[in-house]
């Protein structure tokens, strides 16, 4: 969403404390806004760029923003629907090549497959939950719902690795002949291609509505694929006359996820923990330094909510009138949230003068 930030369109409730210095002056508004952002990360380089980028995607995509927390949760639930729908209809193929190859192996993977798609299920209700109001048990309102159900992903994504590595191993023990390669290759190749798409839109939704855990099901949807992708490269070894290629591929596929799974559980680890992007923080205390009448951010905070940003400032003001102190804390409040398209609260305090 791009484009120039319409003033007429603010909405505003404000509840101020009589006085000025050391008095709270609390903001909370909800804007509609258009942004249009850069963003910087910090970029790997080269083939290990490519791999991280491939397993380890960003979370957000400022340039690309759902500012709007309604709207986010409804693209997020729309794309777990989608995808679920994709992954159930990649089972369905695969069980009918099972018919076909009566390959015990394939029965597996297919009903593999099966239980992954059903991983949406507890983000879907976490999206569900993530819309109640808050009340007075839960002040912050129900968005953690969504980190909980990151972990559970990963704890699937970790369970996945952990079997398909021991099926390896147990392989390369016991040697078994594979039946109907053209089968398994197919099956393979239709396992693949559907986590695939999965992931490709799993991923681009998560980044754009800012969450972790729709990411993270994104990546478990690579992981899946790649893991089909490996019974296609082992079967194919297999053709050429290299019967243990099945279970070495698996094993390398195995210790990829889980490395690489390490970069998924920072991320969640970290929203729980309430880590914030450090980019993030600088962007918000540019908004609040360059308002005119802001001479210093003497503290700040930040932190994400599911897929929404919360937080609060104390800024010194230039020493005014109470109106004109009101003024400079609305423009700082709507500079911010020009900055931070997914911020969803954020309580405006003026410090004492140092």
């Amino acid at each position: 969403m791009s484009g120039p930030h319409p003033d007429s369109t603010h909405t505003h409730n404000h509840s101020h404390a009589e006085g000025h210095g050391g008095h709270h002056h609390g903001h909370d508004h909800d804007h509609g806004h258009a942004h249009d952002h850069d963003h910087d990360h910090d970029h790997h380089s080269g083939f290990k760029g490519w791999l991280f980028e491939l397993f380890v995607p960003h979370t957000h995509d400022a340039a690309d923003s759902i500012d709007d927390a309604m709207e986010a949760s409804t693209e997020g639930i729309r794309a777990l629907k989608i995808s679920m729908f994709v992954l159930l209809a990649t089972t369905v193929l695969q069980f009918m090549v099972v018919l076909f190859s009566s390959s015990v192996a394939l029965l597996a993977d297919t009903i593999h497959n099966f239980s992954d798609a059903l991983t949406a299920v507890p983000l879907w209700i976490a999206f569900i939950l993530g819309r109640r109001a808050a009340n007075r048990r839960y002040t912050y309102g129900y968005g953690r719902a969504e980190d909980l159900a990151g972990l559970f992903i990963v704890a699937v994504v970790a369970l996945s690795a952990v079997v398909a590595g021991w099926q390896s191993v147990d392989r390369l023990i016991h040697p078994q002949p594979l039946q109907n390669l053209g089968w398994v290759i197919a099956a393979g190749l239709i396992g693949f291609a559907g986590n695939e798409a999965v992931a490709i839109y799993r991923i681009r939704v998560g980044r754009r509505i800012g969450s972790a855990a729709l990411v993270a099901d994104g990546v478990h949807a690579r992981t899946d694929g790649f893991t089909s992708l490996a019974v296609v490269i082992g079967a194919v070894g297999v053709m050429l006359g290299f019967p243990l290629a099945d279970p070495i591929v698996g094993l390398i596929i195995s210790a990829a996820i889980m490395v690489l799974l390490w970069g998924t559980v920072r991320s969640i680890g970290r929203r729980l923990m309430d880590g914030i992007e450090p980019e993030l923080v600088s962007r918000a205390q540019a908004a609040l330094e360059e308002t005119p009448g802001v001479l210093a951010v003497q503290h700040l905070q930040l932190r994400w909510s599911g897929h929404r940003l919360q937080g609060s400032a104390r800024i010194e003001l230039a020493d005014t009138e109470l109106s004109q102190a009101e003024e400079i804390l609305d423009r700082a409040d709507h500079r911010v949230r020009h900055a931070l398209p997914k911020l969803d609260h954020m309580l405006l305090a003026p410090g004492t003068r140092r």
